[in-house]
């Protein structure tokens, strides 16, 4: 085995070849290729290739996580709402595998290890400014979590590059949709 390999350097070297090669494409035999080993070298590492996909989600979870606390620092309200968003659309165009491995479901293990409870408080904080009750913060989560990963895969599939008017344009509308919503929300 190559000196210098570890299990943090497979992550990262598995999150390169997921925006290379797409999420899928990450597995124990690709990487050994990339290492230009046998691939039984690399099990001293990582258990599986399931255990090598956990390691690229753990490490894209943070990545992503990093980056939006750096986007909603400081702000709030709309401004916050729009940093949070923007800061994942960037992250899926700059790191697209890694960006599909934030979506691997983990182990419960795995998930109180994760990022996941970052971006839950940072979410639930930028929702703090909308003065929604602590259950319809939930719901409104969830809804901005499913319309800003929603709009980024039809994107990311082509889906609005034959169509009229910009993506940019339909995004920022619906980021404005959701602001108003959250300002108004019904029974709150």
């Amino acid at each position: 085995m190559r000196k210098g390999i570890t299990k943090g350097g497979l992550a990262v070297a598995g999150a390169e070849l997921a925006d290379q090669m797409g999420f899928e494409g990450v597995t124990v035999a690709a990487l050994a290729r990339h290492f230009d080993v046998k691939p039984a070298s690399l099990y001293s590492h990582v258990l599986s290739t399931a255990d090598l996909k956990i390691s690229v989600a753990l490490l894209a979870l943070e990545e992503l996580a990093d980056r939006a606390s750096d986007a909603v620092a400081g702000r709030a309200g709309k401004d916050a709402l729009i940093g949070l968003a923007d800061s994942f659309r960037s992250y899926a165009r700059d790191h697209p595998g890694r960006f599909a491995a934030t979506e691997l479901k983990l182990d419960h293990e795995s998930a109180k290890k994760s990022a996941g409870f970052r971006h839950a408080r940072l979410l639930r904080a930028m929702m703090r400014e909308y003065g929604l009750t602590e259950i319809n913060q939930i719901h409104a989560v969830r809804w901005f979590g499913s319309t800003v990963r929603g709009f980024i895969a039809l994107e990311m599939s082509g889906s609005f590059d034959h169509s009229a008017p910009e993506a940019e344009e339909s995004w920022y509308r619906i980021l404005e949709t959701l602001d108003t919503t959250f300002r108004h929300w019904p029974g709150q």
